[in-house]
């Protein structure tokens, strides 16, 4: 018995490769998973869109998925660049701003912590403890007035409120600068930022600002799923969203509205308000009836990482959180008209902290530096 070779030609050997790419094909449309040879598989996935790009003077940067570059607030007189993020960066983790030198940016705001301190209000210089919980410094960049009750303009403003705090940082501007210009390194390092000399309390400010405005939460499970991928959210934050998302049921997205979760105003949800001396938040600033216990709605970008919550850090969990919703908030004569008891049952609740886990994702700027 003879055996028999054919010899193939370039020709035969596409129509082959066609062929047996055209039988692939149609295994694996019917299989779902298993490939050629056996091997298995996974379908293909869509490409996810990029983040959008931001530009601010010469410098650029592309956004995490989910932000959007032109709801950005960057002051004219203080656009970005990477020598300024930088000293920033090392200006916001250095203590020699404050008075005894223990007390830096970072240790009310720390990365480890959300850029807040775990603490259900702060302490500061000497051990001292203040009133208020330290607000996280995630995507400031698309915020104009700081703090709880919004009593700075913009982030130069805020800069150096806790540097002049007593119970904070417990410096003076004066004293900080002198500070700053007994640190050598720190000279050259403020005329390249500015592009002179110069050691300003202004400047320092607008470093720190910068900064700031780099820190960054997006590319969470929500905006992976809004950006076409199905399955990036749970069964539970999927029915979790669409609890936050309706006005008779949640009504959450009322106040955390757009894509960083909050409409930069002010409301009274009855926090601390049964207290003999309760806090006025926005009142102070404003001195208007209506804002009478009024504080600012805060992203809830990242939220699982910046516990406890509230302006006093009055609940510890997210589950406490909603809770406090649910039963309408605390009834006082200046109650948010927004704020109405919920009640939802006990999978309902347990959804809604599963849609806010699910906005937790990438953070951008988190990197610590070496200090001069």
């Amino acid at each position: 018995m003879t055996s028999e070779v054919t010899m193939m030609t370039p020709g035969m050997k596409a129509q082959t490769n066609r062929i047996v790419a055209f039988l692939c094909a149609v295994g694996a449309l019917a299989a779902g998973t298993i490939g050629c040879g056996g091997a298995p598989t996974q379908p293909a996935r869509p490409a996810l869109p990029a983040g959008e790009t931001l530009t601010s003077g010469q410098y650029s940067l592309t956004l995490p998925l989910g932000l959007q570059a032109g709801a950005v607030y960057i002051p004219d007189n203080n656009p970005l660049s990477q020598a300024k993020i930088e000293l920033g960066r090392q200006l916001y983790f250095d203590p020699r701003l404050s008075r005894d030198g223990k007390v830096s940016c970072a240790t009310c705001h720390d990365p480890d912590k959300g850029f807040s301190d775990g603490r259900p209000t702060s302490a500061g210089i000497g051990g001292q403890t203040g009133a208020r919980n330290s607000p996280t410094v995630m995507n400031r960049l698309f915020s104009k007035e700081q703090f709880w009750d919004g009593r700075a303009e913009d982030l130069e403003a805020q800069a150096l409120g806790p540097v002049q705090n007593p119970i904070e940082m417990g410096h003076t501007l004066e004293g900080m600068l002198t500070n700053l210009k007994g640190i050598q390194p720190y000279a050259p390092a403020f005329e390249t930022a500015f592009g002179s000399p110069g050691i300003t309390a202004d400047r320092v400010g607008q470093a720190i600002a910068s900064y700031e405005r780099v820190v960054l939460a997006g590319n969470a499970p929500y905006d992976r799923q809004q950006a076409g991928e199905t399955a990036a959210l749970s069964e539970s934050a999927a029915r979790g969203m669409a609890i936050f998302n309706d006005a008779q049921r949640g009504n959450c997205v009322t106040c955390h509205a757009g894509f960083n979760f909050t409409d930069e105003s002010y409301h009274n949800l009855g926090v601390g308000m049964d207290k003999p001396n309760p806090d006025w938040g926005r009142f102070g600033v404003t001195k208007q009836e209506f804002d009478k216990g009024a504080f600012k709605t805060p992203t809830l970008r990242n939220v699982t990482q910046s516990a406890p919550y509230m302006h006093d850090g009055s609940e510890a969990t997210l589950q406490d959180v909603v809770e406090f919703y649910d039963r309408g908030g605390r009834p006082n004569h200046w109650l948010s008209k927004e704020i109405k008891p919920l009640h939802l049952g006990a999978q309902d609740k347990a959804d809604l902290v599963a849609f806010l886990e699910a906005l937790t994702g990438e953070v951008r700027g988190t990197e610590k530096p070496t200090l001069p």
